[in-house]
């Protein structure tokens, strides 16, 4: 039995999984910050910056044969006829140099740790690395990357606890880490991210409750899309979800929670798409609420 609730089914089909990677740009390569000296800084002609050459050579030699043949040169940022490195976005700031603000290396096949020379890209706006093999653990110098707003690091083979570093990266908007093998609770410190919209960490061996999630006040004020699906979550829906005003899409599916759903979940006023099928929520009748696009496709659930 399907317990998906949908406000507007001519925008996404009911019970669907909703995977927002494509409702923007993919992310490339890139770096942009000018503020000291850094690893990301990477002059025109690599003139006495070692240390840059040598974190991008990092990057290139454990990304494995399918990205490298497409980067040629020493420049990633392209130099006169030679085009910029494959998946690498760069940014010029001022006159005198360019900047890697964007990093794309999704579905080549990667092998091995996450690659901890990226973390030394201290202008990076997005990091596209899904659709790998890579595997242990997302080492914690990832909170390093303070420009950092997109982190795709999905279907991939992380393992270990989602670190809690990343909530000292402000300006993040969109974190996918679904499809890996995370354990442990999800970090109630991602709550403190002022511009946080999409959290996705569903398909993973997640332990814990959403109480926990949001037990910091005024957690997660810009939060539209939140899934937890198809992991080991217990307990019951707390009151306080309500709060979070600005969702639109709550994934809870394939969980082992139990209780009611409450009923302020109804009044969350962008509310569109409620998924909580698999799980041990108390039935009731027939539905009631009093959103006005809220719909719950088994008749016999109650708010």
């Amino acid at each position: 039995m399907k317990f998906s609730l949908s406000l507007s089914s001519d925008v996404f089909p009911t019970g669907t999984r909703c995977d927002l990677h494509f409702l923007s740009p993919p992310p490339r390569l890139s770096l942009q910050n000018p503020q000291k000296r850094r690893i990301s800084r990477v002059e025109p002609s690599f003139d006495g910056v070692e240390e840059e050459v040598k974190a991008l050579n990092d990057i290139k030699a454990s990304l494995g044969w399918r990205v490298v043949y497409a980067w040629a040169g020493d420049d990633p940022c392209g130099d006169g006829d030679i085009p910029p490195w494959s998946g690498v976005t760069c940014s010029t700031l001022g006159d005198d140099y360019k900047v890697v603000t964007e990093l794309e290396a999704y579905a080549v096949s990667i092998v091995g740790p996450f690659p901890t020379a990226v973390t030394n890209l201290l202008d990076l706006t997005r990091l596209n690395l899904r659709w790998n093999k890579l595997q242990d653990a997302i080492p914690p110098e990832i909170g390093e990357l303070k420009q950092l707003t997109h982190l795709h690091l999905s279907f991939n083979n992380f393992k270990g606890e989602i670190p809690k570093e990343l909530a000292n990266l402000p300006e993040l908007r969109s974190l996918y880490l679904h499809e890996n093998r995370f354990t442990g609770r999800i970090p109630s410190e991602l709550g403190t991210l002022q511009n946080l919209r999409h959290l996705d960490v569903g398909n993973n061996h997640l332990v814990g409750t959403i109480r926990e999630l949001i037990r910091y006040e005024g957690s997660f004020p810009a939060l539209r899309n939140l899934y937890l699906n198809d992991n080991f979550l217990t307990g019951g829906v707390p009151s306080q979800l309500a709060n979070l005003t600005n969702m639109e899409i709550l994934h809870l599916s394939h969980n082992k929670m139990s209780g009611v759903i409450p009923f302020g979940l109804a009044h969350i006023p962008r509310l569109t798409y409620l998924y909580i099928e698999g799980n041990a929520f108390r039935p009731g009748v027939k539905p009631v609420g009093i959103h006005k696009v809220l719909e719950v496709s088994d008749p016999e659930f109650q708010f």
